[in-house]
């Protein structure tokens, strides 16, 4: 399996070799500025499906992963699938038989076949160590990074920007890791007080937290500033968790198969069965990973994109149109992770929708990265964005006040904010035919303020969660700036 970037060069120019996952896992942005995909998608056919159904979720991460990597040994990527996903690290305490189902799904309305109703569920993805569904990937990504560097005797400064739970579950992954050290931005007093703590009170030699003046967008331009900035990231061996890293986005795949399979009838399913996917999506890594899998030849029937007040995503969805908002326009809202109008991985999916065509890539994102917009709604490829089924919406705080109060009343569940976006707009664009799976993006303990405001009351927490506001926290606290930023790292890089 080689790779391939988004904006990638002729063959024989400068930057155009395909490089091997081991290779793109320590990077982040290719050379060129693109973002990086496999060469071509491996297809899964039904026989595999059927196999992949029976397998526990370390096996089937395995399987998964394994398509896209084919230079580190079939028996280490077992070991290493096997020593992240365990009942221990996604149990949240919790000592019983669904702990080990590592994202077990919840059925909100059970399948009722007799009434042509597909039933609506939530996949569980919030039960790792930092309680975002973020963990699903980053424990591996600790694994692999530490891995490929000890082959390598290499050392890595990871660069990170976090809107929220990104952060929280990098540094959880990386802390005491050897040959790591970790630099997270995040946007000063725009993320919950819980998201802050998590973060900021890791006493870890090894993690440092850069809070900026700004918006999420802003510090992720900082990191793209630094990746572009080649003789800076060559000398100080930079390298990306974000969900730029394709690693990230192919370890978010597993879910979507493990989903499917739960959502379908569990070990004797049925392979032809369609199901559709609700997603509450701000950096589109997290849908990207869908539309992957999708692309894979998982039946996923529909991917549902759920924004909230900030809704980039959801506008070009609707009109063709993506519109990046200044920082002045995006606004603070009660589902935080998801402030974000310049969505990174928007790119992957752009690259596909325009037949795989960097030098449109090129021209589209040059326009981006000026600060304007572009309008693909008279394109050929816009009408044909049908075939990748999307559908989107976009929710509001009353829309997720009035959906946490209404899916505690009727289901005695509590959901965090930006899980009650993927539901509110799921369940507007729910069709009968076929399974509804909604994908749950946090606990509810680490958004306290607004489950109160909608249910006046405090959600349960892990009781290792218990004082976590109290702890002492360590962060510096900068202007948006390349230049200070770069100068931190210079400081604390031996």
């Amino acid at each position: 399996m080689r790779y391939i970037s988004t904006r990638a060069r002729p063959t024989g120019t400068v930057g155009s070799s395909k490089p091997t996952f081991s290779e793109i896992l320590l990077g982040g942005l290719a050379p060129d500025g693109g973002l990086y995909l496999p060469e071509t998608y491996p297809r899964i056919d039904q026989s595999e499906l059927a196999r992949w159904r029976r397998l526990s979720y370390a096996d089937l991460a395995c399987a998964v992963l394994a398509r896209f990597i084919d230079d580190i040994p079939p028996d280490d990527l077992r070991t290493l699938t096997h020593r992240t996903y365990t009942a221990a690290i996604y149990s949240n305490g919790r000592n019983d038989s669904v702990a080990s189902e590592i994202t077990p799904l919840r059925w909100l309305d059970p399948p009722a076949p007799e009434r042509g109703e597909g039933g609506l569920a939530i996949l569980e993805l919030s039960n790792g160590p930092t309680l975002a569904f973020k963990d699903m990937a980053m424990q591996l990504l600790g694994h692999l990074f530490e891995y490929v560097l000890t082959r390598n005797g290499e050392e890595i400064n990871i660069l990170g920007a976090t809107s929220g739970d990104t952060g929280s579950s990098a540094e959880y992954a990386m802390r005491g890791k050897r040959g790591v050290r970790v630099f997270m931005l995040s946007p000063h007093q725009r993320m919950s007080a819980f998201q802050r703590a998590q973060m900021y009170s890791l006493q870890d030699p090894n993690i440092y937290n850069i809070a900026v003046r700004g918006t999420f967008d802003d510090a992720q331009d900082i990191v793209k500033a630094v990746s572009n900035d080649h003789a800076f990231k060559t000398r100080y061996r930079i390298g990306a968790v974000n969900s730029i890293n394709w690693a990230r986005v192919a370890a978010q795949v597993v879910y979507y198969f493990k989903g499917y399979f739960a959502a379908t009838g569990g070990a004797g399913g049925n392979e032809g069965q369609q199901v559709a996917f609700a997603v509450p999506s701000g950096n589109f890594g997290n849908i990207c990973a869908g539309h992957i899998a999708r692309m894979m030849g998982l039946p996923i029937g529909r991917l549902i994109l759920a924004t909230n007040e900030n809704d980039v995503l959801d506008e070009f969805f609707r009109s063709g149109v993506y519109r990046p908002r200044a920082t002045s326009e995006t606004a603070a809202t009660s589902s935080p992770s998801m402030d974000i109008s310049k969505a990174s991985n928007f790119e992957r999916f752009a690259f596909d929708l325009v037949g795989r065509d960097p030098e449109v890539i090129r021209r589209l994102w040059s326009a981006v990265d000026r600060g304007d917009s572009f309008d693909l709604s008279a394109e050929r490829c816009f009408a044909r964005l049908p075939d990748f089924g999307f559908v989107s919406g976009r929710s509001t705080h009353a829309d997720r006040l009035e959906t946490i109060r209404r899916t505690h009343d009727r289901y005695g569940l509590i959901i965090d904010p930006h899980t009650a976006d993927g539901l509110k707009v799921g369940s507007e664009r729910r069709t009968a035919e076929m399974p509804m799976v909604v994908l749950e993006t946090a606990l509810p303990a680490k958004f306290e303020e607004t489950i109160v405001e909608a249910l006046g009351r405090t959600p349960d927490r892990p009781a290792t969660m218990e004082g976590l506001e109290k702890l002492p926290q360590r962060v510096e606290i900068m202007d948006v700036s390349v230049d200070q930023v770069q100068r931190f790292i210079v400081q604390h890089v031996p």
